[in-house]
């Protein structure tokens, strides 16, 4: 693997990584109890859903970058871009009620939108 191909791989599993740790938050202790008190647990369970999934097309785009060109690095870039828009916005709405951040989400959907469009177009090479 290529140092960029590395670092992306690296930044994709610490991103996986975050996701668990976060869903477990959600789902355990402190964080849980905020959560349910304020009535955002299903934000916080739509964040870490979205979260780990692209967490794991991140990691395969990451390994599979050099065989797919620009578009599968785009790709890559538009789902961190989507997981930090968009799970990170709805993370933090939903642990300090912060509604304002609902303005950045779809901004987030937007970006992993992308991603998979720049996914379709990738000319894999073997």
């Amino acid at each position: 693997m290529t140092a960029p191909s590395t670092r992306r791989a690296r930044l994709s599993a610490i991103l996986g990584l975050l996701a668990i740790i976060l869903g477990s938050m959600g789902a355990h202790g402190s964080v849980h109890d905020r959560l349910v008190e304020t009535n955002e647990i299903d934000h916080w369970k739509t964040a870490s859903f979205y979260h780990l999934a692209h967490a794991l097309l991140a990691m395969l785009l990451a390994l599979l970058a050099g065989r797919g060109g620009r578009a599968a690095t785009w790709a890559w870039r538009f789902t961190i871009a989507g997981i930090v828009l968009f799970s990170g916005s709805l993370y933090i709405l939903a642990y300090t009620q912060m509604k304002w951040l609902g303005a950045v989400t779809p901004f987030g959907g937007l970006s992993f939108m992308l991603s998979w469009i720049c996914l379709a177009l990738v000319k894999w090479r073997e």
